[in-house]
């Protein structure tokens, strides 16, 4: 891949995300955690829509936070170049996710170059179906994501989060769950998600979206466990 050069207001090891509107992020399956279900750190790949790899990302836990509290967990991740430079870095503290809850919600916090913010994504208070903004460094919203009634995904289907601008008029883009097949979805929480967002959207919102798939995954997707931390969650 050939790196666009000298982007004016781009983050080091952005750039080629300013020539892109879509990036697919595959799952690493982990053999322990399917055959035991013993939760290991997340790693993914991250592509154009070629097959071309554009980055990996490692989750950066501990062992007692993975297994004890499950998928509420809080964790730090980092997203490498190809050439395992840090580039992106995201922050994901401990929060709750019921709507019973409003004031303690989920959110995660972006920053690349790591120690510089770039943006955020915050869950709204929701009811029916999960809502979250997308705010730039200066807090102010850029856009929103909406996802839907029913977040499993049943039969081959895919499960969309429709992206929005910021008033919520206009659907803009999507981070959308793709069906990984029967055995695959039975036996692992490695998923694969496809990102679309408007080719001229700022790259560094374009980096927060990609944090929010992490997120939404987080979130929605993987397994759920039995740990004391989340019962309390």
């Amino acid at each position: 891949m050939n790196l666009p050069q000298g982007v004016p207001m781009c983050p080091p090891g952005l750039e080629y995300l300013t020539s892109i509107d879509q990036l697919l992020v595959h799952q690493k399956v982990e053999v322990l955690e399917a055959l035991t279900g013993f939760e290991t750190k997340n790693k993914f790949t991250v592509k154009n829509s070629m097959g071309q790899k554009v980055y990996k990302a490692v989750e950066d836990t501990d062992c007692l936070t993975r297994n004890c509290c499950g998928p509420l967990r809080p964790f730090d991740m980092k997203i490498l170049d190809n050439f395992d430079n840090q580039v992106i870095h995201l922050n994901r503290p401990l929060a709750c996710d019921s709507c019973c809850f409003p004031c303690c919600l989920q959110s995660m916090e972006v920053s690349s170059p790591p120690g510089n913010t770039i943006g955020r994504i915050e869950q709204e208070w929701s009811i029916l179906k999960p809502k979250f903004v997308i705010k730039d460094h200066n807090d102010e919203v850029v856009l929103r994501i909406e996802g839907p009634f029913c977040t499993l995904s049943i039969c081959g289907s895919d499960v969309k989060f429709k992206v929005l601008s910021k008033d919520g008029e206009h659907e803009v883009g999507k981070i959308y769950k793709q069906w990984a097949g029967v055995l695959r979805e039975a036996l692992t929480d490695a998923d694969h998600f496809g990102i679309t967002f408007p080719m001229d959207l700022d790259v560094r919102m374009k980096a927060v979206m990609l944090g929010a798939c992490f997120l939404i995954d987080a979130m929605f997707f993987e397994k759920k466990q039995d740990g004391a931390v989340q019962a309390l969650l």
